[in-house]
């Protein structure tokens, strides 16, 4: 997530753009044909798109060319979260950023993070929405910024898996959360997003009733699941996992699902006991974006932008704001000694 202060920046931009000025195709980019008649030709255009690299991500604006080149350079997802995005805000918000991604004639990415009680009160705390009803008209508001703009949805990073757990392990868990997550799947699938529903990560465990709680939390209206958001567990350990939540979703009768693997920072080995997780120094950048549509495996994503804070801890600033020594760290570059804000 980011801090207050980068969002508000960041959503006076997006929000400039929703205005009109991103609403025009980028330089040099060709005009988008009609998603209509990709559709009426029976081919879906996130088959044979890239994924689009936004302009304005944390690491493409560095003035360090490291940063952009390194990282800016890679298709990242927009994080939608009501801190910057505000129901009266983020339809605009959407349907500007989509509209950039299709004018330049690639996939649009968007994590949506903003479900009562995220982060059980943890480092990324702090949400406006506070009860169901507020939930929903933002979720509304985000599909109709999604209509059929042909993107894809990493929703609610971490929630299924956190709430999951006892109420103990996580105080601030709402009432209510499946159906909280049913109504986004639907509603989000229904706008012509393919919505992954995060399901944690391989050493999050147990885990052994997460394909229940995929279930009871509305996988059966989405494309499928995403695994190891913002984590460092690598691709092959997130393959395995992935197998047996498909095994577990096909005993429940749920059937046909995909998933996506976040390789943003699992490019090294973790450490041993697997929870260092807060700014690790021994992370680095793992594989590029790519979708392969390998059977169930629709590809790897950077949801988590390598560079930005994961709380303070490991010399970290608060989570969300981009630091030069945690992207110099991930690079494996000699680190600086500056944490621009």
């Amino acid at each position: 997530m980011l801090p207050r202060p980068r969002l508000l920046r960041a959503a006076a931009l997006l929000t400039a753009l929703a205005l009109g000025a991103g609403l025009a195709a980028p330089a040099g980019a060709d005009p988008v044909a009609p998603d209509g008649s990709l559709a009426a030709k029976g081919q879906d255009p996130r088959k044979t798109r890239g994924l689009f690299v936004d302009p304005y991500m944390p690491a493409a604006t560095q003035q360090e060319q490291v940063y952009r080149e390194q990282i800016g350079s890679k298709a990242q997802t927009l994080w939608i979260i009501p801190e910057a995005y505000p129901t009266s805000e983020v339809r605009s918000v959407v349907r500007a950023y989509t509209r950039r991604a299709l004018a330049a004639r690639k996939t649009p990415m968007l994590t949506v993070y903003g479900i009562p009680g995220r982060d059980c009160g943890q480092y990324s705390s702090g949400n406006p929405l506070t009860t169901a009803a507020q939930y929903r008209t933002w979720i509304r508001r985000i599909s109709g910024g999604l209509e059929d703009q042909h993107a894809l949805v990493v929703l609610e990073p971490d929630a299924l898996p956190l709430f999951s757990s006892s109420h103990d392990a996580c105080p601030t868990k709402p009432d209510g959360w499946q159906g909280m997550l049913r109504f986004a799947s639907r509603r989000l699938s229904g706008s012509g997003a393919w919505v992954y529903l995060d399901a944690g990560h391989s050493n999050w465990t147990p885990y052994d009733t997460r394909p229940r709680f995929l279930r009871n939390s509305g996988i059966g209206y989405a494309r499928g699941f995403s695994t190891n958001v913002s984590n460092f567990r690598p691709t092959v350990d997130e393959k395995q996992y992935a197998a047996f939540l498909l095994r577990g979703l096909r005993k429940l009768g749920v059937r046909g699902k995909h998933y996506v693997i976040d390789t943003s920072r699992n490019g090294a080995t973790p450490s041993a006991d697997g929870y260092d997780v807060i700014n690790p120094t021994w992370a680095r950048i793992g594989r590029p974006p790519r979708l392969v549509f390998d059977g169930a495996f629709d590809g790897t994503l950077w949801v988590k932008h390598p560079g930005e804070s994961d709380g303070t801890k490991n010399g970290g600033p608060p989570s969300g704001q981009w630091c030069d020594f945690l992207a110099d760290r991930l690079l494996g570059e000699p680190e600086s000694s500056s944490c621009e804000p």
